[in-house]
Formats: C-alpha cells, sequence, structure tokens
C-alpha cells in the first residue's frame, strides 16, 4: 500500500469509526493510523490505541473495531481498484433551489419591477468612424447593427481579433490555442449567410473566447496544467456548442490558472491589461485579460470560488456569475461537481445580457442545469426595486458609487446584515474533497508538478472524512436558507464582501466598472459588485446597465503599460 492508499484509508477508516460513535476522534485517529499500517487490526493494536487515546473499550467494542477493520479494507481495495476519468459525473446533484422552495414559481416569470425597453438601446456610428482602433470597443449590439447593414463583415472583426490578440499577447499571455484557420471559415459563413437573410441573432459574426477548460472537438483543451498540455479531445462543450449555433465566431482558447486556480499556468502568469506587472487574477484569468484589453466583444468564463468575479475586477471589465445551473457545464472541467457555475465575460452589462440569452437552459450532459425565465433586455423600474446596503461589511468606494448612482435615479436603499459565521469558510472544504475527488488519479500518480496549490490541496482532503463532508452540506443549506431569508427584505444588494456565501448558495453576481482611480502605472477601472436573488440576472444586468449610464467607465481603456513577459 503507498502513501497516498494509506491516507484514503485513513481517512475512511476514521469515517467508520465515528459512525459507529466509539470512543473519542484521539482514539479514532490512534486507531485508523494502526489500521493503515498494518492492513488490519489486532486486540493489542486497539489496546495500544486506547493507551494512546487514554481510552478503555470493552471486549465487545474492541472485536468490533476488529472486525469493521478488516471488511472496511477489503471494500476500499475494490473500490480503489477502479479508475475514473476527470469528467465521470458523481451521482449526487446541488441544488440551489432547497434554501427557497418558493423560488421556483417565482423564477417562472418576469419579476414584477421589469419590463421591455420602449426603444432600441443602441446606434451605429457612421462608416467614417469605424476605424480599426473604434471597432474593438463597440458593443456587441452595435456590431450587430453594422454587420447587418453592411458596414462591417464577421471576416474583418475575427482578423481584428486574432492580430490584436497576437500583437498583446507577448504582454499579457492570455492566449493558450489561435484558431486562426477555423475563425476565418466560420467568419466567412457568418457573413454569407447574414448576406442571404439567414440571421440567427445578435451574436451572428461576432468574435469571442473560451476559458480553456472548455472542450472544442480538434483543439487543445489544456486546463492550464503541464499534464494535459497536448491533449485534444474530440468533445465540444454545450455552451460552445450554443454559441456555435447563434452564429458567434470561436478565435482563442484563453488561458486558465493550473486546473482553474490564480492566473498561473503551464505557459506563465497572465498580465492585467491595466497594468502588466501584475497577474490578472484567475482563474478566468485570459478570458478577463483579453475583454478587458479589447482583444475581443466577450469571453466565456467558470467560477467554483470567484474566479470571474476576482479577474474582472483586477482587470477592470464586466463579469456574470449567473445562478447555479443557468448554464450548462457540460464538456467543461469539472473541479467542483456542487460549486461550478459558467459565465460570460464583456465590456457592459449589455453584452453580458446578450450572452447569457444564447447560452442558458437546461441541457441533458448537466443533470444540475435548468430552464428559468430569462430574456434579455429588460429596464427596471427602480421606484418598485429594493437595494440593500450591507451593514455589517465595509463600503468600498465603487461599491459607494454604485448605491449613490442607484439612489440618485430613485432606487429604494434599505440597510441589511448578511449572515455571517465562523465556519462559513469551512464549508469550502467541500470543494476540496469534490476536487480531491474529481482529480484522484493525477494525484495518486504523483504528477502534479505545475497544478499550483492543488497538490497539498489533494492531500489534506483526503483527511476530511465523509461525515465531516456531510456535516458541512447541512450547514451549506442552513447559509442557503438564511441568504432566502436576506432576499425577503431586497431585490438585490451592492457589495458585502460575499464572495464565499454566494458562491455556497448559487446566487447570481454581477461585477462591474464603475470608477475610475489614479494609480501607476495609469488610472484604472474599480469594479463594484451587484447580488440578486436566484436566477433573477434580468435584475441585476438592468440595473448594471443604470449605473454605466451614470458612471461613464467604459469611455477608459487599458495601455498595455508595463513589461513585455516571458514564456
Amino acid at each position: 500500500m503507498n502513501s497516498v492508499d494509506r491516507d484514503v484509508t485513513r481517512r475512511v477508516l476514521l469515517g467508520r469509526l465515528s459512525l459507529l460513535g466509539i470512543g473519542t476522534s484521539a482514539f479514532q485517529r490512534a486507531l485508523a493510523d494502526e489500521a493503515t499500517r498494518a492492513h488490519a487490526l489486532t486486540d493489542v493494536q486497539v489496546s495500544n490505541a486506547e493507551w494512546i487515546s487514554g481510552l478503555t473499550l470493552s471486549e465487545t467494542d474492541r472485536s468490533a473495531m476488529i472486525r469493521s477493520s478488516e471488511s472496511l479494507l477489503s471494500e476500499l481495495e475494490l473500490l480503489r481498484s477502479v479508475t475514473l476519468d476527470p469528467a465521470a459525473l458523481s451521482c449526487l446533484r446541488f441544488d440551489p433551489e432547497l434554501g427557497d422552495p418558493t423560488i421556483r414559481s417565482v423564477a417562472a416569470t418576469q419579476r414584477p419591477w421589469l419590463r421591455q425597453p420602449d426603444t432600441a438601446t443602441a446606434v451605429a456610428p457612421q462608416p467614417a468612424d469605424l476605424t480599426d482602433e473604434l471597432l474593438p470597443w463597440l458593443p456587441i449590439r452595435v456590431l450587430a447593427s453594422l454587420l447587418r447593414g453592411g458596414q462591417v463583415t464577421s471576416e474583418r472583426l475575427v482578423d481584428l481579433a486574432i492580430a490584436r490578440l497576437k500583437a498583446a499577447d507577448p504582454k499579457l499571455l492570455c492566449v493558450v490555442t489561435l484558431l486562426e484557420e477555423s475563425a476565418r471559415t466560420a467568419a466567412k459563413q457568418a457573413d454569407a449567410e447574414l448576406r442571404s437573410g439567414h440571421d440567427r441573432g445578435l451574436l451572428h459574426g461576432i468574435p469571442w473566447g473560451a476559458k480553456d477548460l472548455l472542450a472544442v472537438a480538434g483543439s487543445p483543451t489544456t486546463w492550464g496544467a503541464p499534464q494535459y498540455k497536448t491533449r485534444v479531445v474530440e468533445q465540444t462543450a454545450a455552451v460552445v456548442g450554443r454559441l456555435h449555433t447563434a452564429g458567434a465566431v470561436l478565435v482563442a482558447k484563453l488561458t486558465t490558472g493550473a486546473l482553474a486556480m490564480g492566473d498561473q499556468w503551464f505557459g506563465g502568469k497572465t498580465r492585467n491589461p491595466w497594468n502588466t506587472e501584475e497577474g490578472s487574477s484567475g482563474s478566468s484569468a485570459g478570458s478577463a485579460a483579453a475583454v478587458s484589453a479589447g482583444l475581443l466583444p466577450f469571453a466565456i468564463g467558470s467560477e467554483t470560488l470567484g474566479s470571474i468575479v476576482s479577474p474582472t475586477r483586477r482587470c477592470g471589465v464586466a463579469g456574470l456569475r449567473p445562478t447555479f445551473g443557468r448554464i450548462s457545464r457540460a464538456g467543461c472541467m469539472p473541479l467542483s461537481w456542487s460549486m461550478d457555475k459558467l459565465g460570460p465575460i464583456a465590456r457592459s452589462a449589455d453584452d453580458l445580457g446578450i450572452v447569457l440569452a444564447a447560452t442558458h437552459g437546461a441541457d441533458p450532459g448537466d443533470p444540475c442545469s435548468v430552464d428559468r425565465w430569462f430574456e434579455w433586455p429588460r429596464q427596471v423600474d427602480l421606484s418598485q426595486l429594493r437595494v440593500g446596503k450591507v451593514t455589517n461589511a465595509k463600503t468600498q468606494a465603487p461599491e459607494q458609487a454604485a448605491l449613490d448612482h442607484l439612489k440618485s435615479l430613485g432606487a429604494n436603499i434599505v440597510d441589511i446584515e448578511l449572515p455571517r459565521a465562523a465556519h462559513h469558510d469551512a464549508i469550502t472544504q467541500m470543494l476540496e474533497v469534490e476536487a480531491c475527488e474529481v482529480f484522484r488519479e493525477l494525484s495518486n500518480a504523483g504528477t502534479t508538478e505545475g497544478l499550483n496549490a492543488w497538490p497539498l490541496i489533494f492531500r489534506k482532503a483526503r483527511f476530511v472524512s465523509a461525515a465531516d463532508y456531510l456535516h458541512a452540506s447541512r450547514l451549506r443549506l442552513q447559509l442557503m436558507q438564511q441568504l432566502a431569508q436576506v432576499f425577503r427584505s431586497v431585490d438585490l444588494y451592492v457589495g458585502g464582501d460575499d464572495l464565499v456565501m454566494t458562491n455556497l448558495s448559487g446566487h447570481p453576481c454581477l461585477s462591474m466598472p464603475v470608477i475610475m482611480q489614479d494609480q501607476q502605472p495609469e488610472p484604472r477601472a474599480l469594479c463594484c459588485t451587484l447580488t440578486a436573488g436566484l436566477y433573477d440576472e434580468a435584475t441585476l444586468l438592468a440595473a448594471g446597465s443604470l449605473i454605466e449610464s451614470r458612471a461613464d467607465v467604459l469611455k477608459h481603456h487599458p495601455s498595455l503599460h508595463g513589461h513585455v513577459a516571458e514564456k
């Protein structure tokens, strides 16, 4: 038995001993150590464990320990003999609706404070303005109008995106694979379809990028890890397929921190376009950096515990972490079955809404995905909206700016407190245990070089018992119920230092630039976050659009100041 197997055996045996209810935790640990060293327990070993823990067992309890360890070790050997692919699903399914049984009926229709816009929200500039310097910063709705009017072609937009990606990547290190040939072919097809009157929607002919944990058939899907650097899978992620159906043109696979952690991948550190001396944060590192730098109109990222919100805030760009289950994760690298979420990164709330409209919905490949109401665009009647200001967390300058804009536009600002408890962060051990199981074979093989902090996390997670995992899940449900209570008093809230709790509960979050701050080497956009009830992305985006109209930050663009990164 190798050291990894011993760790597994010890962890599972601890769970068994705990369930039997015999002895203290110190006794159970001592006994587990003895069992994993000797493959079975003897009466002497049980007595030694009793001595270590200061406990005296009856003969009956001692015999029960010996019998239990013998059968357990045999069962574990059988389980360990079965290998699984990281993509294999768990039979357990997380449901964010458990926290609020009423949410399904609420989410079936449009919220009462929302309505359809009266007029179009964008007007295309005149052809004389359509320089290569202007085009990268235009909203998706404007680009769509230009494509249909014949002022630009998808081929031009794709060629421009490819050129800009090539030029910026030496500084940003945001590209894993540039899909030049397939992108140009798709752009020609998009132009031909639009000329013939076949219109797939607002994303038809729009270039985009995919975080490189989304599978694309025939293309490397590396997960940012050196172990998968040259792997090509013959599968296409469901979200990629939906964007293809919508006519969007995939131009590049963008960087993710190794196994979706941070901004460090096998090619180096992805950089922040506002200051290339610092990383872009992660793990949707390349997606946030590429959109922030104007290399692509939008990208798809993922979040388990901050991987959309964190890099979009660092890179001063808009990002939407949708409700858990909104977008299918089929064909996406799993990290935590109960916490993984996919979402768009773009430059404006309207752009995010357009992408979500094309990608949301149930999919048989992801048993957690659901159909819930979402339509875009929508406007919000702020006189009916209750906006929370969190009083038990510090209000940062961008958050105060967002609150001030909403208040000036007529929103009702309500003081609220979010649930706080010392154990909330500890519930994320569920993520670590699930990730450990996803990458069991990689960890067992000992080939974990270049995986950031994951090797230590994998080892640590093996010491979490099944009983502890289930206890954490029960505490998680309590947190979900507490947050459901918050949304009975407000419809959304601003800020709140809620990254851990809302990733555990599955609530949607919008990160968006709202102020410019003087920093070196140049001023940069700073973001606030808005959080709404389950499946209420339309309210987030409608409110975000109003804040954008007052904040006037989108006209500012990074200059890619800083050093040239080395691969």
